[in-house]
């Protein structure tokens, strides 16, 4: 079976040049020319990199909010007057009252949106070229700045070459969207073979949404099996006829905190041969010892066919990335509608991502602090979570918001998550855990979680806690 599936892999080269060549005959194929704008030589050892925490990490997490805000948030659902926002115009006034947070629902894993070596790349780049030329990528958007970033990019991820895109969710799009026109640049006749897309149920919005619009080509054909379970998706596997099959799916999922089972996701590969895209938003720069991801940390970076991340989550800067084989990226930039269409990433901002991808794999010591706040958390509380993202499930949307707004009080900033981004019933409180943050936030945090939520009511395999509100 596993001949079967290297054999089934090698076709998938195959089929992709195949796609290229037909792109390339009807005059579709396109191709990225980089504008260069000033930009001095500089080797990584030029940038400022750090041994511990600094005081400028804390800007990271500590945060402040206008009393306005605070008590819109309060009375959020209450069906009382509140703030329309109009006057947040006033904001930063010196009469304005503000209320101090403690920030525990953001994304910037590492911290690194204050550090003062990427911010200084992004000034230094604004000052010499300005947000540089505005445009798509494949018309005048592209400089030596994006290409500089997609090659660090695609050494960090172990691929061939990378894409950059606008946000993370365009690189979702584009890659589903280009799957999906693979099947009709191949097509001969009325009666030729679809793509088969194996989605885990969970996956983020970006993917289905991109699955969705690749099913109004009618080339694809989708599966979606259970959360994580992979005796569902090999009785797809098993039972499916087409030949072209790809398994998609987050590598750390965002609203539950679990690792995807990458390592029997390698072995099902291994026997069927599908093509394995993984979005590895909130696994980059977060796992494995350079910050290489999920697919680093299981050891299976060569099992990956496709990597989707973002540079606004960890990275703490903005924009998402597609890492692939070359072929890959020939065939997404040619037909990944929202790559295409979209304006490209002004200057500055990868200016500050190429010393983002540079900080975050040399300041190792951010990934072992951020993994020491989650045993911290999980040994106080005895709740067996796997990563820095803590999904408390309350049930209900009352609840959810009443153990918002007592964390509110208590000095946090944790948003109450309700539907549509998780389903009915399942509205949860999103921790997560950071670099910045320090082992006392930890205990105070839990100390708050504690007066609004029975942690020890928790079973060893359970998600569910019951609120005391």
């Amino acid at each position: 079976m596993e001949e079967q599936g290297r054999r089934s892999l090698l076709l998938w080269d195959q089929w992709v040049e195949a796609a290229i060549s037909r792109l390339e005959s009807l005059k579709l194929l396109r191709s990225l020319r980089p504008i260069h704008v000033t930009k001095e030589e500089e080797d990584d050892d030029d940038y400022q990199v750090f041994d511990e925490m600094q005081p400028f990490d804390r800007t990271s997490v500590e945060i402040s909010i206008s009393q306005s805000t605070f008590l819109t948030w309060l009375h959020e659902n209450d069906h009382v007057p509140t703030s329309s926002g109009d006057d947040e115009v006033n904001l930063g006034r010196k009469d304005e009252n503000f209320k101090r947070l403690l920030l525990f629902s953001g994304n910037d894993y590492l911290g690194l949106s204050s550090h003062p070596t990427i911010r200084k790349a992004a000034a230094k780049a604004a000052l010499q070229v300005g947000m540089g030329p505005r445009g798509s990528a494949l018309i005048c958007g592209y400089t030596n700045y994006h290409r500089l970033l997609e090659s660090s990019l695609a050494d960090l991820k172990k691929k061939e070459d990378c894409l950059l895109c606008p946000t993370g969710f365009a690189a979702n799009m584009a890659v589903m969207v280009a799957i999906g026109s693979l099947g009709s640049l191949l097509a001969s006749g009325e009666n030729d073979e679809k793509i088969a897309i194996f989605s885990d149920e969970l996956n983020h919005a970006s993917i289905i949404d991109g699955i969705r619009l690749a099913e109004r080509q009618r080339t694809i054909q989708v599966f979606v099996y259970r959360h994580c379970d992979m005796s569902h998706l090999e009785s797809f596997l098993s039972s499916c006829s087409l030949k072209k099959k790809v398994v998609v799916t987050d590598s750390l999922f965002s609203m539950d905190g679990d690792f995807a089972p990458m390592a029997e996701l390698v072995k099902l590969r291994k026997k069927y041969g599908f093509l394995l895209v993984i979005d590895d938003a909130h696994g980059t720069f977060v796992c494995g010892i350079n910050g290489g991801g999920v697919s680093e940390d299981f050891n299976c970076e060569e099992d990956v066919d496709i990597c989707v991340g973002t540079l606004s989550k960890a990275a703490g800067c903005h924009g998402g990335f597609i890492a692939c084989s070359k072929r890959w990226k020939q065939l997404i930039q040619s037909r990944g509608r929202s790559f295409i269409f979209s304006t490209s990433a002004p200057v500055p901002v990868m200016a500050a991502a190429h010393a983002a991808v540079i900080v975050a794999k040399k300041e190792r010591w951010r990934r072992r602090e951020i993994w020491n706040r989650v045993r911290e958390f999980r040994n106080l509380t005895g709740i067996p979570i796997t990563s820095p993202i803590i999904s408390l499930i309350v049930g209900s949307e009352d609840k959810a918001l009443k153990g918002s707004r007592h964390l509110l009080k208590s000095g946090f900033h944790v948003t109450a998550i309700r539907p549509p981004t998780v389903p009915p019933n399942s509205c949860r409180l999103r921790v997560t855990l950071t670099a910045a943050h320090t082992a006392e936030d930890i205990k105070k945090l839990i100390s708050a979680l504690s007066c609004c939520l029975d942690l020890k009511d928790m079973s060893s395999n359970s998600s569910i806690v019951y609120a005391k509100l």
